[in-house]
C-alpha cells in the first residue's frame, strides 16, 4: 500500500479511465453492430467531454491550490484568528446610541 494520493494523481487517474473508455465504447459498439460512422461519431463526443472536463479540472485544482497559499498566508500573517475580528457594531457587543431609547 502506497497511502493517501494527491488531488494531482486523482485527477490524472480519472484522466486515464476517460481516455480508456473513448476507445472501449466505441469498440463495444462496433462489436454489437453500430455502424463505423456511429462509433466515430461516439468516440468524437466522448473526446470532447473528456477535453471538456480535464479542462474544468485543471482550474478546480488551481483554485484549490490559490485558495490553500492564500489561507497559509493569511494564518501566517494575522496574530488574531478567523474568528476573532476586530470592530464595533450590535453584534459584537457595542453601545448603541438613539434610536432605541424610551421616551419618557
Amino acid at each position: 500500500m502506497t497511502g493517501p494520493r494527491t488531488p494531482t494523481e486523482d485527477s490524472a487517474t480519472v484522466v486515464r479511465w476517460a481516455v480508456f473508455s473513448c476507445v472501449l465504447v466505441p469498440v463495444v459498439l462496433l462489436w454489437y453492430g453500430t455502424s463505423l460512422a456511429g462509433a466515430a461519431g461516439t468516440a468524437l463526443g466522448l473526446a470532447a467531454v473528456t477535453a471538456v472536463c480535464r479542462v474544468l479540472l485543471r482550474e478546480s485544482e488551481r483554485g484549490a491550490a490559490r485558495m490553500r497559499d492564500e489561507d497559509r498566508v493569511t494564518q501566517s500573517t494575522s496574530r488574531r484568528g478567523r474568528h476573532h475580528r476586530t470592530g464595533t457594531g450590535a453584534h459584537r457587543g457595542g453601545r448603541h446610541t438613539g434610536g432605541n431609547t424610551p421616551v419618557g
